[in-house]
């Protein structure tokens, strides 16, 4: 089983440089099976849920290629060879944005049947405002064997209000809608930059997509689309890991191609927590030289501050001068990563939706075991922030969302190493090793 095994008390110094978007290119990938033509997508990321989505629309019958073999961030689609329009398998399951592909799949051919999505356990992330799209434009939606199948003989377009905003539901409204006949009018609509980008992409194709950004999009129908070329955005979530990874570890980080506006959220609140940060025109530059200062924060949708940065901040808050408050407004399960950060030392209490953490002045290294995505990426910030050795269990999670993630921290000076640990025994001789070793 692979594991992070983490030496702390670096600080973090350099460059580093952002993949593209995750949630991005996974709407993307849909968006483009929809093309009987070839398009080409660019600094698409190398992890592991873009990988099995990939494998998911190759086993449908699309045509999937690298134009070079060496390099994984540009890819070419061909959606003319699709021969079934059901997607099931062990991977599929395990992952999200499965849930794309029956908007996709829906618009195109009118029917779509997906393996009910996985993904990390957060709480319930219902996908009851996707139906009530898909049955505004005309769709009849059932669930039959951990599948969801719909299907038309035509799609209307119609006025949909989303009873909350959910950026999945928007999306998958998009797809679908970009194919039907007449106007559709989503409001409510979530404004997450991604959502911007698989737009920007289905108007490359030739849909006429308006108000993406806005809470109310507009979509007049097309009868097909074109061949594209289309680079996804910098991943949002990954910059402000590191950007947090920087803060909790007193280092000075320069991240690169990033689009600062999306950040500004994260930004402000490192800015109240006593970081300096300094924005470039596709970099910020990231320098804590003091112990932080405790805030308030609350997870909001776009431009809020995002749900998949509330455990990496927490991170930097257990480290403040005094008590934080940080409230969950999006999942009810996202604070599992607590029970992990208190065997390193953190003062946390969490009341329903709210964590109330005591600053401490110190992680001390311990084993801890990432329950999700981003819970696994904030314990490697605590593990490099920590005194001592830390062992990440489970981290497959991460490699989930995040390139070359040890790779990256190591060229800032992180001491990290990627293990394949048989027992508990083998784990232990390796941490008593990287804590005798000489860096």
């Amino acid at each position: 089983m692979e594991q992070y095994l983490i030496k702390g008390g670096n600080p973090l110094v350099g460059e580093v440089e952002i993949s593209g978007a995750k949630n991005s290119a996974l709407g993307i990938l849909a968006a483009a099976i929809m093309c009987d033509e070839t398009v080409t997508i660019r600094n698409l990321p190398d992890v592991n849920d873009i990988n099995v989505f990939l494998n998911a629309v190759i086993s449908i019958g699309a045509e999937v290629h690298y134009p070079n073999p060496k390099d994984r961030h540009t890819v070419t689609i061909n959606g003319s060879g699709i021969r079934t329009h059901e997607v099931d398998n062990d991977y599929i399951r395990k992952i999200r944005a499965s849930y794309y592909l029956i908007g996709a799949l829906l618009g195109k051919y009118r029917e779509a049947g997906v393996a009910l999505p996985g993904g990390c356990n957060i709480g319930s992330r219902p996908i009851d405002q996707h139906q009530k799209g898909f049955k505004a434009l005309g769709a009849k939606v059932w669930i039959d064997r951990g599948m969801i199948f719909t299907s038309a003989d035509e799609l209307n377009g119609k006025h949909i209000y989303l009873d909350v905003v959910s950026v999945g539901a928007t999306i998958n409204i998009m797809l679908a809608a970009s194919r039907a006949k007449g106007m559709t009018i989503i409001e409510n609509a979530a404004k997450e930059p991604h959502v911007v980008d698989v737009a920007q992409f289905l108007n490359q194709m030739g849909a006429n997509i308006k108000g993406a950004g806005t809470d109310m999009i507009k979509i007049i129908g097309v009868d097909h689309f074109k061949a594209a070329d289309h680079e996804i955005i910098p991943d949002q979530i990954e910059a402000g890991t590191f950007m947090c990874a920087a803060v909790a570890t007193k280092g000075d980080v320069t991240i690169k191609h990033v689009i600062p506006k999306h950040l500004e959220s994260i930004s402000a609140k490192l800015i109240e927590m006593g970081a300096e940060i300094e924005e470039l025109d596709d970099a910020v530059r990231v320098v804590a030289t003091r112990r932080l200062s405790p805030t308030t924060v609350k997870t909001m949708p776009y431009p809020g501050f995002p749900t998949d940065m509330q455990s990496q901040i927490a991170v930097c808050l257990s480290l403040a001068d005094g008590t934080s408050l940080v409230t969950e407004k999006i999942f009810e399960n996202r604070f599992k990563y607590t029970d992990e950060l208190t065997k390193m030392g953190a003062n946390i209490k969490v009341e329903g939706n709210t964590a109330f953490i005591t600053g401490v002045e110190k992680y001390t290294g311990a084993v801890v075991v990432a329950s999700d995505l981003r819970a696994g990426a904030a314990l490697v910030i605590a593990g490099l922030a920590a005194d001592g050795c830390t062992c990440v269990e489970q981290i497959q999670y991460i490699q989930r969302g995040y390139e070359n993630f040890e790779e990256k921290i190591r060229s800032l000076g992180g001491v990290i190493e990627r293990v394949d640990v048989d027992d508990r025994v083998d784990r232990d001789r390796m941490m008593r090793k990287m804590s005798l070793a000489a860096y």
